[in-house]
């Protein structure tokens, strides 16, 4: 496969519906935590650990993989990634007990950790940095539609055909992936790491990483964004029907209006980071997130109210994303980006991991109102780490690969709408 067997359009649309597919797979787990907990019989307290497991793995094997990726190529990634996604969320199918899903659960996240990072490192690769909010906007794009339709497509299936059908429906979307990346994904022509691969060359690896200082900064902030997140999310469904009568299906029509959000914000969050930087953008969401966070036990009064809160919530998860991930994608050369993505992954992954275990039982013990407070509290953590010590990248000083330089897309760019 070539860089003149396909288009950048054809790549992005192949990276647009992996994330969709991935990140459908996980969202879908909220909403449907109160049913699977009726089917399988799941105390409330326990059900955060369906979460948790899954990003424990992601963590892990995100790790992993980020050395991998570097010397042998995104593509390879890609593919490797997109198979074994297709296999574990097959593998739903036959999930009959809480042990058996948390098994399932464990070995998606297995996948997910392959998968974490590849698209944003595959960007990095093949956009110049110019056109990474761009390009990333618009892939991120793709759980905008996992939140408009795949999430309440697949919560109003459950509901009827039972929890195990979402999965099965992003199985299909994902084995489509994996044919597209097969078709139509080349290996971006860019310096791979050098050397012999083995557990002391990636332990050397993140170690030269995680002596500068703007990579641990980074790191950290990731892992907070989403520990934060997690705090937040996880329970809002429960507590949404628990307290004010929400049914399965007005929890469908709210992910809906979520995903318009982040459908409107994520492509155009990416274009604005690109002129005016990233640094202002993450902090101006971070601070109003949390301002919505903080509101939101005493804003719902009825299920109603809860529909403008959280059009406008996603807005500020959307517009946050994208710039970091262009960020980040500048921090480190070619040959180290998979590494770094890998590693910033990883830890996010710990933090929504350790925000859905600590959900459960600050829920069922303090309430919603503790996880919102504590969920603001990490995102403004995140927002002056981010200002006080994240460096804005120069996009004078950044070397681009000779995929970069011969980037097609770049004539049309700016003024495309895919």
């Amino acid at each position: 496969m070539t860089k003149e067997d396909s288009h950048p359009y054809l790549i992005l649309f192949a990276l647009w519906l992996l994330v969709f597919s991935a990140s459908s797979q996980i969202m879908i787990i909220s909403p449907m935590l109160p049913q699977i907990g009726r089917e399988l019989n799941v105390p409330e307290a326990m059900q955060g650990t369906l979460v948790s497991v899954y990003a424990l793995m992601v963590g892990t094997f995100a790790l992993v993989i980020g050395p991998i990726s570097d010397k042998i190529g995104r593509r390879r990634v890609l593919l490797i990634g997109a198979g074994l996604m297709t296999l574990a969320l097959a593998m739903h199918g036959i999930a009959s007990s809480y042990l058996s899903l948390l098994l399932v659960r464990t070995f998606a996240g297995v996948a997910g950790g392959v998968l974490s990072g590849s698209a944003v490192s595959y960007v990095g690769d093949y956009f110049p940095y110019e056109q990474r909010g761009w390009a990333s906007g618009w892939i991120m794009s793709s759980t905008a539609l996992g939140q408009i339709a795949g999430v309440p497509l697949g919560t109003l299936l459950a509901a009827k055909y039972g929890f195990r059908t979402p999965f099965l429906g992003f199985g299909v979307t994902m084995a489509l992936t994996f044919l597209l990346i097969w078709q139509f994904v080349p290996q971006p022509d860019v310096q791979r790491a050098k050397g012999k691969l083995s557990l002391g060359s990636a332990l050397k690896s993140y170690a030269v990483l995680l002596r500068r200082s703007d990579v641990v900064v980074a790191s950290v902030a990731f892992c907070l964004m989403y520990l934060g997140l997690a705090l937040y999310v996880v329970f809002l469904p429960t507590w949404l029907a628990r307290t004010k009568g929400a049914t399965a299906g007005q929890i469908a029509t709210l992910f809906l209006v979520g995903g318009i959000a982040n459908a409107l914000t994520g492509p155009l969050a990416g274009r604005l980071s690109d002129r005016v930087g990233r640094k202002s953008l993450i902090i101006a969401s971070c601070l109003g997130l949390a301002a919505v966070m903080l509101s939101t036990t005493f804003v719902i009064r009825k299920f109603w109210m809860a529909y403008p809160l959280f059009f406008f919530t996603m807005i500020l998860v959307a517009a946050r994303i994208s710039p970091f991930q262009a960020l980040l994608s500048a921090l480190v050369k070619d040959d180290h980006r998979g590494t770094l993505l890998s590693l910033t992954v990883a830890l996010g992954q710990v933090g929504f991991a350790l925000g859905g275990a600590l959900a459960g039982p600050a829920y069922s013990r303090f309430g919603y109102a503790s996880n919102s407070i504590t969920g603001a509290a990490f995102v403004l953590l995140m927002a002056l780490l981010v200002w006080r010590f994240l460096p804005e990248p120069k996009p004078e000083l950044i070397v681009s690969s000779p995929e970069n330089e011969k980037n097609p897309v770049s004539a049309v760019a700016a003024g495309s709408h895919l």
